[in-house]
């Protein structure tokens, strides 16, 4: 089986030795949630200067974020930018939005800090690089309360409470997807110092580990790249992306003893995953295999029924097959989900 890569957005991780971070072709850290003079003074004249509460102006606040009056902010899953870019485009994804209100609540005399979410499901599949998205948002205390402005809220339901992190690893995250991004738009170049940045702010983050070995394998030194998936794995045992791609690796190397050690320990852990299965069915399309592409499918939809990809994929397996109704019954719930996510199906 042909594996894709597999990259982890809005997280971030350490940093390979071999990397050397450029700063001059990136923003720094303390440029990456500088608040931007106009957007100052906008923020003054419609949260901060009509007064009131703690409580008041984080109302005032919210509105700004998210009203065509103020900022209009809209979610995009790619716009990850600096706070002064965002508030040029009005578009940010979750780190970047995170960002840019911890910046404006802070300014507003607010206590603000980034909060990070661990077990959301979500992803996209983008021709042969998977990427897994965890989520991250801005917590606000006013007293004893806490509050939470996320931009999608709308999108993604979470099974635990936040937890709030430090502007360290919020930079980190920015980094990080940054790298992520510039890997699958640009030559692998361009990702070197983000991705440097993202792991010399978090050392200890096994996801960018993992991103790291990514970007090590697009560059064709599968050394390197072997080197970030083990640190990867070091850290977090169960770590999907370094196990995906480490199998990749020994099987482009001809390692078969230890193709075969992490491909168990993989199995172990897809039965689990929405998203290896969604793969593996699309994998086994490619071959041919519709009744097994079928299953699979079936499988990434009983672990997680709200990606309309799933039920994509299983409509086109069914219509291969000749099992028109099916078909359209897996294409009618994915037209439902596109829908209320605003997308077409």
């Amino acid at each position: 089986m042909t594996w894709a890569y597999v990259v982890i957005l809005a997280w971030s991780v350490g940093m390979p030795a071999t990397v050397t971070p450029v700063v001059s072709l990136m923003p720094r850290p303390e440029q990456v949630m500088a608040v931007p003079p106009a957007l100052l003074a906008q923020l003054h004249q419609q949260v901060i200067d009509p007064g009131g509460s703690d409580r008041i102006r984080l109302e005032r606040l919210g509105e700004f974020l998210f009203r065509k009056s103020g900022l209009g902010m809209d979610y995009s899953v790619d716009a990850t930018s600096t706070v002064e870019q965002a508030y040029l485009t009005r578009k940010a994804n979750c780190v970047t939005f995170t960002l840019l209100t911890v910046a404006l609540a802070r300014a507003a005399g607010l206590k603000a800090y980034g909060q990070e979410l661990d077990d959301i499901v979500a992803g996209r599949v983008d021709e042969n690089v998977v990427y897994r998205f965890n989520h991250v948002n801005a917590g606000i205390a006013v007293g004893r309360a806490h509050f939470t402005i996320d931009v999608a809220r709308d999108l993604l339901t979470a099974r635990s409470p936040p937890t709030p992190i430090s502007d360290q690893r919020l930079l980190a995250l920015y980094y990080n997807n940054r790298a992520a991004e510039l890997l699958a738009a640009t030559p692998p170049t361009a990702a070197v110092p983000y991705m440097a940045m993202a792991l010399q702010l978090a050392p200890d983050f096994a996801g960018a580990w993992a991103n790291a070995g990514v970007l090590q394998q697009h560059q064709g030194d599968l050394q390197a790249a072997e080197r970030d998936y083990l640190k990867a794995l070091a850290l977090d045992p169960k770590n999907t992306s370094a196990l995906v791609n480490l199998v990749t690796l020994y099987e482009s190397n001809g390692d078969e003893v230890h193709r075969a050690i992490y491909a168990r320990r993989l199995e172990d852990i897809r039965t689990k995953d929405p998203y290896l299965q969604y793969l593996q069915g699309q994998d086994e399309e490619r071959q041919g295999d519709y009744k097994a592409a079928v299953e699979h499918y079936r499988r990434a939809v009983r672990l997680y029924d709200r990606d309309p990809r799933f039920y994509l994929g299983l409509a086109h397996a069914y219509q291969q097959l000749g099992e028109e109704r099916s078909a359209r019954q897996a294409m009618n719930r994915a037209a439902v989900l596109s829908q209320r996510a605003g997308d077409k199906p």
